[in-house]
């Protein structure tokens, strides 16, 4: 029953169907279920209103909304907002079959206002919601009737992003303002910015309308005017936009809605809610330069290990010091990209380490008028080892048995306790030889003996070689090693690691260790070859190999025009994702709000299938050319629309796939419940009927 709507300049048509939408459409084919018949699925029908819908000149404070049955409002502080924005929330309150609505505000003289109950309204014995619920009115003696559709997608993972708020500006009166503000989190930058954008921070929008599920937003009751775009995740609900906590999106340039091309919407009986073709792309992200720098935390979960967390990543350490600790005992590891967790190790023995430690650090903080200024902050950390519950019942348990030793005279011997040393080998069963094996340590090493290290190969019969290797810290995380080798597919290793080759910070060293494993064969992978044909022979890229969870498998840094193989691709379905590393820095860069920067584009790879999954099998060979001028070249909506297109015909035909799946286990349940019942029916004596007997 999916519909499409021609689109007009004027869209008065679509007004009243956005505004009746789900009534309309659900109560079109179904009056209403007897008492014990199947379970209303019927959200409530708007009746009437006080005063009426598309009323002018408007001059009240009280609204009234009458349904055909008694309503109820679920997350109504999630999910109603006003368009523009009023300073103070109109107050909902149900009474009979109706909403009442009192505004608190001053309203604005020859303005169109549109109450946006989102999916609040819902019917009090189901909780069926009245999806899309909109009431309009003017202050002034028309309505504002121009419409605007736009899709909202997360500019890094390419997935639509839901429940986006869209701000409209207008922009005749929306200059980018030019006053100080915060410039945040790098000390790189210059204090003197040429221009930029506070837009958000410091105007309230002109209309506002919120995206769907499906990321898909169908602005209403814009006028004919220029405006500027932006598109505000509001992760809070608070109707505004959080820097470094909402994803934020914008717009280059103005847009008028009478300017725009026509496009199609109508109301989708899936997801229960109207959807459109867009008009619009705005790509979204988190604005990483707004985050206030100050040390946030600081933590001693263990004795040689203490936890430093800043609010903002990079942080601009002058200097650190601990009481009593040299500085080059002091191993430090960053956790996060942005450095802005980081753990100090600590390479003393343990009886040397206080409970306490004491210091101070000194860094490039926010101060009250934003200004990254030094400061210095004093650290105290305190640990002291505590027993867990498992350990005191065993120290208990040891305890009785000296007793009992001694009580009776003989020689008491305390059991062996378990060597504290931890590592994670990756080396069992059969291994990848594009990953290698890989060793992590809960602490740092600060010595290794690797001649002592053993690999060997097992040819045929009785025979084993030594095998050359290579065993480097990994380039991030200095507590995880990579052994390297050139290994033979499908032949048998094995690793042999003597005791106390390995020496942590906490001074504590390795038992023994052996590893037996194999080598997979590159028969139950498959390979894909991509031919990058870039746009310039300075074109950089990051290359990609997603799986269908969008979790990357693979990835080529630094791509150029030139032939890049993913090797050892497990069967099933992957995608390629692009990112255009304009910077070349081997990694994507995010946008900036305040300098108007837009994020690094990163791009799918479809083929002419319109299938962005590429179906990759055992032992095959794919290879694919993607010409980087074809995937990057600007954005055209029309393709945007395409896209979108093919992607909710795949997604139809997994939801007619999934039904049908379902269907065929239901039916099985039913011949398996039957066959049950044939084989063992119930017989009034008591017994069960199995044939002549009875048990």
């Amino acid at each position: 029953m999916e519909r499409g709507i021609p689109h007009g300049k004027t869209w008065l048509g679509i007004a009243a169907l956005t505004l009746f939408s789900s009534a309309f459409f659900w109560r079109c084919a179904n009056i209403g279920a007897p008492q014990g018949g199947p379970k209303d699925t019927i959200p409530p029908k708007v009746m009437g209103a006080t005063p009426a819908f598309n009323t002018t000149n408007f001059t009240g404070t009280r609204i009234y909304i009458t349904f055909d049955e008694y309503v109820q409002l679920k997350d109504q502080q999630k999910e109603f907002f006003t368009s523009p924005q009023l300073k103070k929330t109109p107050t909902l309150l149900v009474k009979g079959r109706g909403v009442q609505i009192d505004i608190l505000d001053t309203l604005k003289p020859n303005t169109t206002y549109a109450l946006n109950f989102g999916s609040s309204v819902c019917d009090n014995n189901e909780g069926n919601p009245l999806n899309g619920f909109r009431y309009v009115f003017s202050t002034g003696p028309e309505i504002d009737s121009m419409f605007m559709s736009g899709y909202t997608v997360d500019a890094y993972k390419k997935d639509s992003v839901k429940k986006t708020l869209i701000f409209f500006y207008d922009a005749a009166d929306s200059a980018f303002l030019r006053e100080p503000f915060l410039r945040l989190a790098d000390p790189f930058r210059p204090d003197s910015l040429p221009a930029f954008d506070s837009t958000v921070f410091n105007v309230k929008p002109d209309a506002i309308a919120r995206a769907e599920n499906n990321g898909i937003f169908i602005a209403q009751n814009l006028k004919p005017i220029d405006y500027r775009v932006y598109a505000i995740e509001d992760t809070n609900g608070n109707l505004a936009y959080e820097p470094g906590v909402d994803k934020i999106g914008f717009l280059d340039g103005v847009f008028n809605p009478s300017d725009l091309p026509d496009f199609m919407a109508w109301y989708d009986t899936t997801r229960r809610y109207m959807t459109a073709e867009p008009q619009l792309f705005i790509r979204m992200f988190t604005d990483r330069q707004f985050k206030r720098q100050n040390l946030a935390e600081q933590k001693r979960p263990l004795q040689h290990k203490i936890e430093l967390y800043f609010n903002a990543p990079y942080p601009q350490i002058d200097s650190l010091v601990l009481d009593g600790i040299d500085s080059s005992r002091i191993i430090t590891e960053y956790v996060t990209p942005g450095r802005d967790t980081i753990n100090l190790w600590l390479d003393v023995p343990g009886e040397e380490l206080p409970d306490t430690i004491t210091g101070r650090i000194t860094y490039l903080k926010h101060d009250s008028l934003n200004q990254l200024v030094p400061n210095t902050d004093k650290l105290k950390l305190f640990w002291k080892y505590i027993e867990t519950k498992e350990e005191e019942r065993a120290r208990e348990k040891e305890e009785k048995e000296r007793e009992r030793a001694e009580r009776e005279g003989e020689t008491y011997t305390p059991p062996e306790k378990p060597n504290p040393f931890k590592y994670n080998l990756s080396a069992r069963g059969e291994i990848n030889p594009e990953d290698n094996v890989t060793i992590s340590f809960d602490y740092p090493l600060v010595e290794m003996d690797s001649s002592r290290i053993s690999l060997v190969r097992f040819g045929e019969g009785e025979d084993m070689y030594r095998v050359r290797y290579e065993l480097r810290r990994d380039s991030v995380d200095i507590r995880k090693w990579m052994l390297s080798a050139q290994w033979i597919p499908e032949q048998k290793y094995q690793l042999v690691i003597p005791d106390s080759v390995f020496l942590d910070v906490a001074g504590q060293r390795n038992d023994s260790i052996k590893a037996d494993f194999s080598i997979l064969s590159p028969d139950k992978f498959g390979t894909l070859t991509v031919n990058v044909k870039g746009q310039t022979d300075s074109s950089r890229y990051i290359l990609q190999l997603l799986n269908d969870k969008n979790s990357v498998l693979q990835e080529k840094r630094d791509a150029v025009t030139g032939k890049y193989i993913f090797r050892y691709v497990n069967p099933g379905d992957v995608k390629l994702r692009v990112i255009d590393d304009v910077n070349g820095n081997g990694q994507w860069d995010t946008g900036d709000l305040i300098l108007r920067k837009q994020p690094e584009r990163v791009e799918i790879y479809i083929p002419e299938s319109g299938n962005e999954m590429i179906a990759m099998k055992a032992n095959w060979d794919i290879e694919i050319t993607v010409d980087m001028a074809d995937l990057f070249k600007p954005v055209d909506i029309m393709d945007i629309r395409e896209q979108l297109r093919k992607q909710e015909l795949l997604r139809a035909q997994r939801l007619i796939e999934e039904r049908i799946k379902k269907a065929q286990q239901q039916q099985q349940q039913q011949n398996t419940q039957r066959s049950r019942n044939a084989s063992g029916a119930f017989n009034p004596t008591g017994a069960f009927n199995t044939g002549n007997r009875m048990f």
